[in-house]
């Protein structure tokens, strides 16, 4: 049967799987927060350049009387900043959340920690850019006043977008953090899938939008600025709307097809039968998608248990008699079907108790009851009772059969068969009979269970005593062979008639026939 394929990963090829080593979850986290913040930086750079040459051309930069600013001040400044955007930033995260790395199990206030951490290395970005806007605006308004203005509202405007893109980059970076904080059931408070929505429209729109209607009203009020002027600055800031737009719908979407596609990945599992632990989720997520995540690993659990409860039921009462409880409410009571029935009943258990401890005797009487069990099962019988030392065995009931007795028949030599060969230290008489019962529940309201009642099932049981005086066959009644299989009954022979305990007429007996004998009963054959 197909199965999904399922990894317990963070929702990126780039975070690796939750199963990995600790050292290469701190290279990768150490590396991947480097990028994003190297990577939001030189975005908000090029930004940043492009609207000085092209989209706010005016007044322009490129004077000689600004050289020293231009290419000595502002670029120290851009790479101090960066170095220390990116070396204290990052640095500080990762001492912040040094026990995930150290695979500790985090506190309360691990927790917060980390969450600021983030939240202080993209406050850091900010902080930066607008540094830099004062400083660029004091050093260009030295030279110019006029150049304050475009030098603030351009530094400003590409900061805003460096600490944006900062935030999403390194919201989905920490997965493997938020993991282990909402695995030790504190609360990661994350930004909400709103957010990061408003967030990514912001910066892909909102910025753009603001300098467009800047460079209309710097044109308006500069009435030396042309129309075509006007066009090459609308069409720099459309450009850099769509690139800037295109990767913050990336990184948004981003962060949110992780967690979905571990639940549908999970759903699939599911519905295929899987709900082992492996089905379990990372949940890494701290918005309402981790409240998803969480949420589908509580329904596993529920349908984890549930199956355990399924196979519990069944173990003790039999799987088709659980599977008819769960179909319908069972009911007190019961109808009238045809079927057979085996009984087995050890020879001298009391003895067997005594030469054994408790403990020894439990594990050979597991190991007889599983030779039962299995031929049982093996024939489309249910096992419906565990008596002490005897078994009673059902064919017909609550799943009817073609031919029940065929089954029981068949049943018993294999029983018998297994005994010898895989329990040679047990004796037991086995007995078969066939007719109409009532099979259903019984008991009272509070507590019943499933059973038959009827005359096969106390011939059954007489039969098993007369079979004990040769336990290397089982006998039947002469209504179960009558109602066997041609083939099945031709294995069977009369052996004598037999007025069994309880009974004032003679029942006809039947046993298999005669077969080579091994193991403990040798002695026993004719």
């Amino acid at each position: 049967m197909w199965r999904p394929s399922f990894n317990r990963d963070y929702g990126s090829i780039l975070l690796g799987s939750a199963d990995q080593s600790m050292r290469v979850q701190r290279i990768r986290i150490q590396l991947w927060l480097t990028f994003a913040v190297v990577t939001a930086n030189l975005i908000g750079i090029v930004i940043a350049i492009s609207l000085v040459l092209f989209g706010i051309p005016e007044p322009t930069f490129l004077r000689g009387d600004l050289v020293l600013i231009n290419f000595v001040a502002a670029p120290l400044y851009i790479v101090g900043a960066l170095i220390l955007g990116v070396s204290v930033g990052t640095a500080s995260t990762v001492r912040a959340v040094r026990w995930s790395i150290d695979d500790r199990v985090p506190s309360r206030r691990d927790a917060r920690r980390a969450r600021k951490s983030q939240r202080r290395l993209v406050m850091l970005q900010g902080v930066l850019w607008f540094g830099g806007a004062a400083v660029l605006g004091l050093l260009y308004g030295l030279v110019d006043p006029e150049l304050i203005p475009k030098a603030v509202l351009i530094t400003l405007m590409c900061g805003l977008v460096v600490v944006s893109i900062a935030s999403l980059f390194t919201e989905t970076l920490l997965r493997p953090v938020w993991a282990k904080i909402m695995e030790a059931g504190l609360d990661t408070r994350g930004t909400s899938v709103r957010s990061r929505a408003i967030t990514s429209w912001l910066i892909g729109t909102g910025v753009p939008l603001l300098g467009i209607t800047l460079v209309v009203l710097f044109g308006a009020l500069r009435e030396e600025t042309s129309k075509s002027v006007m066009f090459v600055s609308v069409t720099v800031l459309a450009v850099v709307a769509g690139a800037v737009g295109l990767l913050t719908t990336f990184l948004f979407v981003w962060s949110i097809t992780g967690p979905l596609q571990s639940v549908r990945t999970g759903m699939a599992s599911v519905r295929h039968g899987d709900v082992g632990r492996d089905v379990d989720l990372v949940v890494y997520d701290g918005s309402e998608l981790g409240e998803l995540q969480h949420g589908f690993n509580t329904m596993v659990a529920g349908l984890r248990e549930q199956e355990r409860l399924r196979d519990l039921f069944g173990r003790h009462v039999g799987r088709d008699v659980a599977a008819a409880a769960l179909r319908r409410d069972p009911e007190l009571g019961g109808t009238e079907q045809v079927v057979a029935v085996i009984f087995v009943d050890v020879i001298g258990s009391t003895t067997l108790a005594e030469k054994r401890s408790p403990t020894e005797v439990v594990a050979l009487l597991n190991r007889f009851f599983a030779v039962i069990v299995d031929a049982t099962e093996r024939n489309g019988g249910l096992v419906n009772k565990f008596e002490g030392d005897a078994v009673l065995a059902i064919f017909g009931a609550p799943v009817e059969l073609d031919e029940p007795a065929t089954a029981a028949l068949t049943a018993a030599r294999e029983i018998a068969d297994g005994l010898a060969a895989g329990v040679p230290e047990i004796a037991a008489g086995i007995g078969v009979s066939y007719g109409t019962v009532v099979a259903g529940n019984v008991g009272a309201v509070q507590r019943f269970e499933y059973t038959v009642i009827g005359d096969p099932v106390n011939e059954g049981a007489r039969l098993s005593e007369v079979a004990k005086d040769d336990p290397r066959r089982p006998v039947a009644s002469q209504r179960a062979i009558d109602a066997a299989s041609s083939d099945e009954s031709a294995r069977w022979t009369h052996w004598r008639d037999e007025t069994l305990r309880g009974r004032t007429e003679p029942t006809p007996v039947y046993r298999v026939l005669d077969r080579p004998v091994s193991g403990p009963d040798r002695d026993l054959a004719p």
